[in-house]
């Protein structure tokens, strides 16, 4: 059963870019990244950009802005580096560009992943929000975790939010 979708008004498809942010991981073995596009292509929205970058900040701050300044990217969504080990700094590098938060994509992760797992939850810094008219979205590089944000919070929500930011890929929103 599916969500009900806030007043109804969403895009048809959204045009997404996936970030892997990890220090080892490769094609081959990014199943988190891979995850994230299988979902987003089955849901009927495009994913027309896919990186893995090394935890450093400004890798990541350098790339998250470009594709939100790209007026193709409606969505960036990135997986790894939320934790609270030395070199987790996705978080710090994508707060640093937000024009806004949504706070509640955090507060609920950490809710539906405390069901699943317990106080661990808690070690989280999934996060999202928005950067100029982009919606970004940060989870955890865990498969389990990817698959309980896509599946719950992002995919039932993804054509709406992008609706109300109103960056619609070239046509008019509908």
């Amino acid at each position: 059963m599916s969500e009900p979708n806030h007043h109804g008004k969403r895009v048809e498809s959204v045009a997404c870019a996936v970030i892997t942010v990890s220090d080892t991981r490769t094609p081959d073995t990014d199943k988190s990244g891979a995850f994230i596009r299988e979902r987003l292509a089955s849901a009927g929205h495009r994913v027309f950009s896919y990186d893995i970058l090394p935890d450093e900040p400004s890798q990541v701050r350098d790339r998250v802005v470009a594709l939100c300044s790209d007026p193709i990217c409606q969505a960036v969504l990135l997986t790894g580096g939320t934790g609270l080990a030395p070199r987790d700094t996705t978080y710090e590098a994508i707060t640093a560009v937000l024009e806004k938060q949504l706070d509640g994509f955090g507060e609920l992760f950490r809710m539906l992943s405390y069901q699943e797992i317990g106080s661990p939850a808690m070690l989280s810094r999934a996060t999202a929000g928005i950067c100029s008219s982009t919606l970004i979205v940060s989870m955890p590089g865990s498969t389990a975790a990817v698959a309980l944000a896509m599946d719950k919070l992002i995919l039932p929500q993804i054509a709406h939010l992008v609706y109300l930011l109103k960056k619609v890929s070239g046509k008019a929103p509908g």
